[in-house]
């Protein structure tokens, strides 16, 4: 064979085997993503021994473009590092729970779902979240009590950190003392009533209240070593953010929002606040750095939740601009200063730039 036609053929050939070795992995993802997706439609969830509380009448004021009290699965802020999502098999799940504990423990998923099951309305928000970001969302979820399975293990005195590792390598560090005070830390399986979605975490996942998402939402989520701050450091921990992270007292302005014109008259400031495991106190509201209105507040389940809130502002026309502000429930009033995300989350006044006619 002609030199030149060896080259074309070992470039055909190597091209070939490159497109098949594609093909193939390409084929086993969609098998396995098949047979996961049938797992996970197959799950009969066990009822709750403690259900969420019912929502009370008003937890959704129903404004167009606000964000709702209830965030649909499909609209939940996705913030992790995966770069294709895990499917992991409920069949071949196992959590390992080892380290400052007097015995290690190891659940399948069937060992979990026979555990009793908590459910809670919970908030849960991304410490990359820009001030007045999207990175926040409302669930109903289910799950096994995380405190409850550590004190079956045993967890050693000194024991600061539960340091989780997800199946594809994540690490998130959890301060013992925040899941061990009494909030429904949960081992969840569930969210909005049906198990978890595969790209919030199926079969299990983290969901601490109170806590940046990275320090307390690890999802499929396989080991959890019990530790210290100083012995153990997780993913973002190593890149300088903070170990213990509590949720900012923060607010955000859905409604206007600044994209389209608003016309004069009454027309309504709308939006959501939080304060996890605080609870909402108040909302206030200013236009063109003028006194502070107070925000009608929309009622809540509980204080691990996002709240909605709105204010009627008689608009007039010319550009203007509007702030607000929430105060949780220990008198804190969130900060007019601005910080970014890094270390432990961005703060500032929610503000929109708004055009009235």
């Amino acid at each position: 064979m002609p030199e030149s036609g060896r080259r074309s053929f070992l470039t055909v050939s190597a091209v070939a085997v490159v497109a098949a070795g594609a093909s193939g992995l390409a084929g086993r993802v969609l098998a396995e993503r098949s047979s996961v997706s049938q797992a996970r439609a197959a799950i009969r969830l066990p009822p709750p021994v403690k259900r969420a509380p019912p929502l009370p009448q008003g937890a959704d004021l129903h404004i167009r473009g606000l964000s709702p009290f209830v965030t649909p699965d499909n609209s939940f802020y996705r913030v992790d590092t995966a770069l294709v999502l895990p499917q992991v098999s409920p069949s071949s799940w196992q959590l390992r729970i080892h380290g400052m504990v007097a015995h290690e423990v190891t659940l399948t998923f069937d060992d979990l779902l026979k555990l009793p099951m908590l459910e809670d309305w919970i908030t849960l928000c991304c410490v990359s979240n820009p001030v007045g970001g999207p990175y926040i969302g409302n669930a109903r979820w289910l799950g096994a009590s995380l405190s409850r399975l550590l004190r079956a293990a045993g967890i050693r005195s000194g024991a600061e950190q539960l340091l989780c590792t997800s199946v594809d390598g994540f690490t998130s560090g959890t301060p013992v003392q925040t899941v061990m005070d009494g909030r429904d830390a949960l081992l969840a399986v569930a969210m909005n009533g049906a198990p978890l979605p595969v790209a919030h975490g199926f079969p299990a996942r983290l969901v601490v209240p109170g806590l940046y998402g990275y320090v307390s939402a690890c999802k499929w989520v396989t080991d959890i070593k019990v530790t210290t701050f100083a012995g153990e450091f997780a993913y973002w921990a190593t890149r300088g953010w903070s170990q213990r992270a509590p949720i900012k007292t923060e607010s955000r302005i859905d409604v206007p929002n600044g994209s389209s014109t608003v016309r004069a008259g009454r027309t309504p400031v709308a939006g959501v606040a939080w304060a996890q495991h605080k609870g909402v106190e108040a909302v206030e509201v200013r236009v063109d750095r003028g006194g502070w209105h107070q925000a009608r507040l929309a009622a809540v389940p509980g204080i691990d939740t996002w709240r909605q809130w709105v204010w009627e502002w008689d608009a007039t026309p010319g550009n203007h601009v509007i702030e607000a502000r929430a105060t949780d429930a220990t008198g804190y009033t969130q900060t007019a200063a601005l910080a970014p995300p890094p270390p432990n989350g961005a703060t500032g006044y929610p503000t929109v730039n708004v055009t009235v006619q």
